[in-house]
């Protein structure tokens, strides 16, 4: 394949580096824009993807990351979100492993480590879209368009919308797949190397198997293929084979690689997804609920707009773009629609300089750039399928190396056209301003607090940004700051079904019953099959004395949440209260079973028995849970006191005694202790825990009695020895 050196790239503004040091050099960029996430938290998606997912424990079969989708949900299942990535919860798998549990540095820093590799490789992945395969004597690769491709590879490696898959633990698929396409794109790109109208079928089939890994760590992977396509029709094809033979080629392609195994990969997809694709909201993608089919498609092209103010100023970035970030276009006038107008002028302009320039070094690079500007993008643009969300930064990691390459060919370009001086130092402040802002925007992405804040100047009509700067500060404690936020949530997003529940949990804790019942009726009428808002409901209900409701709301809960040990905890405690002690111990011992380790259910067992002088059950009950949760200093502390009614003073003097080794500051623990000792006749122990106790609770209830009362029998007993 013969093909010459772009006459612009040596006009570029850049020292010539050798392969080492380009290399070397970008690497590093990609890291000092992303290190300073490597000590960052868990943040946002990553507490579902990897905190709550239970495919990364060792104890959970490895074979489940096969069956689950990426959050831990079974793909059959209708609440799965059908996000089969396997091979990225196995990576997820590895790093718990290596670190020894749940340590995000480790989960943070083999991300950086990914996007570093990745910007590296897109050096040779953009030499060759620029330059072509051409090689030596020896077989060996050249670079024709060194300066062009390194300097690609530098804007790539430095663009800030690549933070959420960088310094987000869940942005690992988007690493990953990236990864896998360079290679099987590379390798596709191997099969040509041996010259004219030669190519290895090996190659090739490793390039297809290389896809089917990029698959299997995000979905758009399988966009290499379109990829490989445009470059096996527009370089191999053109330039390997002459006219009679570039249908051979084309049918191979086709018949192989596209039919092949996009038939059989969409087929084992739906077949994986079980009960069919995911089922999305109206406040997740707002434009495919549209009834009319033009507001449709201008709202997606109002979407695409928006995708490429990013890549080209990157400034206003957001955790999360639905509900109500983006207000719907719904009417011509609004001056809104210039923006998709705008977009499809310059993708005109761009496709007309592509296909009809008389440099075939600006036709190939311009086409190649839109290639990949626009092929990954497909998934995601709603044309195929509904997709979860309005815009999301992460699915333009690899559709920004095409925005790279014709940012680069524009510099090269401007550079030839324009003074150079002038050209380089618009290239550094552009590089820098995107180093700076890439590191300032990792900064965000350390912890929840710093993201979800940053998003109220970017999204301040949305919903979910208020509401999870209200769950951060609610979950720090700071409860009423947290109430403004969910107030605001629910005003601007009325059925914000996971506002009014934490809102309404918030003014049961603050004992505003009236205003938590309303906002927790309204909650389970919007959606009736929220089980969590019926059991909260419950609980409100109860301490508003509306026993009969209250029961409805817990067994509305169970109904559509079968295994819910907390509501069956809370159902049980509601039958104390009516003295319907055989269906609280029910209710209780079903918390038990789905939740084994359900301390309060287990200790409101032992204590109801005791009350109800059932002290042989009870012991067996406490025996029973201390055999799953042998430290609970709570349930020794039950079983010791039913144990001293039975008269077993020692036994029960082991169980006191271990609870307060566990916990030594529980009054009521060292109060129930010395009345033990005062029956069993050891009255000078029961005085030093009397005292104990009071010391920790001067108002312990009935402690100074019992105290007083040893006092005058330890005086009665000096007189009587005296």
């Amino acid at each position: 394949m013969v093909l010459s050196e772009p006459y612009w790239d040596h006009h570029i503004p850049l020292p010539k580096l050798g392969p080492l040091h380009s290399r070397l050099v970008t690497a590093f960029v990609a890291l000092i824009c992303f290190i300073n996430s490597y000590n960052g938290d868990f943040v946002f998606d990553d507490s579902e993807a990897i905190i709550n997912n239970k495919d990364l424990n060792p104890d959970t079969p490895l074979s489940n990351i096969w069956k689950n989708d990426f959050w831990g949900s079974n793909l059959s299942s209708n609440s799965s979100h059908k996000s089969y990535r396997p091979l990225t919860v196995l990576t997820f798998r590895i790093n718990y492993l290596l670190a020894g549990g749940l340590h995000p540095i480790g989960f943070h820093m083999l991300n950086v480590a990914l996007h570093c590799v990745i910007s590296v490789l897109m050096i040779d992945v953009f030499a060759i879209l620029i330059g072509g395969l051409v090689h030596d004597g020896r077989g060996v690769k050249l670079n024709l368009s060194p300066k062009a491709s390194f300097l690609a590879a530098l804007f790539f490696a430095a663009h800030p919308v690549h933070t959420e898959s960088v310094a987000g633990i869940v942005g690992r698929a988007d690493l990953l797949c990236a990864l896998f396409f360079q290679l099987s794109f590379l390798v596709y790109c191997k099969a040509f190397q041996g010259g004219d109208k030669k190519f290895s079928v090996l190659w090739i089939f490793s390039s297809i198997l290389l896809c089917a890994v990029a698959m299997l760590c995000k979905e758009q992977g399988i966009t290499v293929l379109g990829v490989n396509a445009a470059f096996d029709i527009l370089m191999v094809c053109c330039h390997s084979f002459g006219p009679n033979d570039l249908w051979i080629n084309f049918y191979f392609l086709f018949s192989t690689q596209i039919g092949g195994l996009v038939s059989s990969g969409l087929l084992m997809r739906w077949r994986i997804m079980g009960t069919g694709p995911p089922s999305f909201t109206e406040v997740d993608n707002p434009a495919s609920f549209a009834e009319n089919v033009i507001l449709r498609i201008v709202n997606y092209n109002y979407y695409y707009s928006l995708n490429a103010w990013l890549l080209l100023c990157p400034w206003w970035l957001c955790f999360d773009w639905s509900m109500g970030c983006v207000p719907l276009i719904k009417s011509a006038t609004d001056w809104r629609i210039v923006w998709p107008l705008l977009l499809w002028c310059c993708l005109m302009g761009l496709v007309y300089q592509a296909l009809c320039s008389q440099d075939s070094n600006k036709r190939r690079t311009l086409t190649f750039g839109l290639v990949l500007l626009v092929i990954p993008f497909l998934p995601a643009s709603n044309l195929f399928f509904r997709v979860g969300f309005v815009i999301a930064e992460r699915v333009l990691y690899l559709s920004s190396a095409g925005y790279c390459l014709i940012l680069a060919y524009t510099v090269g370009y401007c550079s030839c056209h324009w003074k150079k001086h002038k050209v380089c130092a618009a290239t550094l402040t552009l590089l820098c301003v995107n180093v700076a802002r890439s590191a300032q925007r990792s900064q965000h992405w350390r912890s929840e607090q710093s993201l979800f804040t940053s998003a109220l100047s970017v999204c301040p009509l949305n919903a979910k940004v208020h509401y999870n700067v209200g769950k951060n500060l609610a979950d720090r404690g700071n409860q009423s700051a947290a109430v403004k936020y969910y107030r605001e949530a629910v005003r601007l997003h009325p059925k914000y079904v996971h506002a009014m529940n934490n809102l309404g949990n918030i003014l049961k804790e603050r004992n505003e019953l009236e205003e938590a019942e309303e906002l927790l009726s309204s909650a389970v009428h919007i959606q009736p099959d929220f089980a969590a808002a019926w059991m909260n409901l419950g609980i409100v209900q109860n301490s508003l004395k509306k026993f009969d409701k209250a029961e409805q709301s817990y067994l509305n809960a169970i109904k559509f949440r079968k295994k819910y040990p907390d509501c069956y905890y809370n159902l049980g405690r509601l039958y104390a209260d009516l003295n319907r002690s055989i269906d609280a111990l029910n209710a209780w011992r079903n918390a038990t079973m789905l939740k084994p380790d359900h301390s309060l259910a287990w200790n409101n067992m032992v204590i109801l028995l005791d009350n109800t002088g059932n002290l042989a059950q009870a012991e067996l009950i406490g025996k029973e849970a201390l055999k799953i949760l042998p430290k609970d200093h709570t349930i020794m502390f039950s079983l010791a006191n039913v144990l001293g009614k039975q008269k077993k003073y020692k036994e029960s003097e082991g169980f006191f005694l271990n609870a307060l080794k566990i916990n030594p500051n529980v009054a009521s623990c060292h109060g129930n202790l010395a009345v033990l000792y005062h029956r069993w006749g050891k009255l000078d122990l029961a005085k030093r825990h009397y005292e104990l106790s009071l010391r920790l609770d001067p108002n312990a209830p009935g402690t100074k009695e019992n105290y007083n009362m040893l006092k005058r029998k330890l005086e009665q007993r000096q007189r009587t020895v005296g």
